[in-house]
């Protein structure tokens, strides 16, 4: 009798120190270094570090799509190496490619990188002063409706048509990473690489704040308005940093328009998009309106109310303005 009862009352005492230890408090694990030729930094609520397996997926990634790397799947595909069995990133950057070609009336088309690396902007070599006639040769290499994915394996209509997905391939990375932390029970992260970003659930209980830059051309960096993240993925484009001046003094800038395979800016400095869903989603669309331009863009998004967008531009008088929906 005894022994039962000194048996219970040592279960209560327990269960009243189990009771009153404190409850830890949330631990928010930060991560940063460099991929796809940018910057990343990485928070989440997890004690745990996953730079390991983060490391792995990127190298997978860059495997697959980055055209910098001689033996990336992408690279052979565009050599014309006929046995490339492509990978579940080629395949899902291909349909995400395909569906958003579509949509955007071929605004968005990652069959432009014989003119990327013409223009100075990709990993082939580039060509000075671009002739009209020069232009007209390597458009005869643009048009995703001129490529198919049956079988694991790419068949292009012509030798002419080189793959470039780094307008969204950064987007499509930190979706990967994303979606590795949810597969952990992770759901409270912020991911970004080079300005895009995916957020998921709160900061320690508040939302995401991201900052959207002003389009400065002298390289200082100020800030234009803060943007909070729930649960949404953002992505901005603009050629107000990344551009060339040409022999004849003219401004060449990094988006392309695959309608005219023309590098010349529209009225539009910076396009900020987000949207819940993945990154490289809001990627595509954002590098698809700064070709569009503004009168587009704004037809376009009265189709897409799910996407939210900052347009920055210069009115008549060369100032600045913005444009939100």
């Amino acid at each position: 009798m005894m022994n039962r009862f000194l048996y219970a009352t040592l279960l209560l005492f327990a269960g009243l120190i189990l009771g009153c230890t404190p409850e830890k408090k949330p631990v928010l694990t930060a991560l940063e270094g460099q991929v796809f030729g940018t910057t990343y930094h990485i928070k989440y609520a997890d004690s745990e570090s996953h730079q390991i397996a983060i490391d792995s997926l990127f190298e997978a990634i860059n495997n697959s799509l980055s055209t910098y790397l001689p033996t990336s799947d992408i690279s052979r595909v565009n050599r014309g190496d006929s046995t490339v069995v492509v990978d579940a990133y080629f395949e899902e950057v291909f349909a995400k490619a395909k569906r958003i070609y579509e949509e955007t009336d071929g605004y968005f088309d990652p069959t432009i990188g014989r003119l990327i690396d013409a223009y100075g902007f990709g990993s082939g070599k580039e060509r000075k002063s671009l002739s009209p006639e020069e232009i007209k040769s390597l458009m005869t290499g643009v048009g995703f409706d001129k490529v198919r994915l049956a079988n694991k394996r790419v068949y292009r209509d012509n030798d002419n048509i080189e793959f470039n997905v780094n307008a969204f391939a950064k987007g499509y990375g930190l979706d990967i990473i994303g979606r590795f932390f949810e597969g952990k029970g992770i759901h409270d992260y912020l991911v970004e690489i080079g300005g895009e970003i995916r957020a998921r659930g709160t900061k320690l209980g508040t939302p995401w704040k991201v900052a959207i830059e002003q389009p400065n051309e002298d390289g200082t960096r100020s800030v234009q308005k803060i943007i909070p993240l729930v649960n949404e993925s953002m992505a901005t484009s603009g050629n107000y940093r990344k551009f060339k001046v040409n022999e004849k003094g003219e401004k060449i800038v990094h988006t392309i328009n695959p309608k005219t395979g023309l590098a010349q800016e529209s009225n539009l400095l910076s396009v900020s998009v987000r949207a819940p869903g993945d990154c490289a989603d809001v990627d595509a669309y954002a590098t698809a309106f700064l070709a569009m331009g503004m009168k587009r863009t704004k037809e376009f998004l009265k189709k897409r109310p799910d996407l939210k967008v900052v347009l920055l531009y210069n009115d008549a008088d060369n100032n600045l303005q913005e444009f939100t929906n």
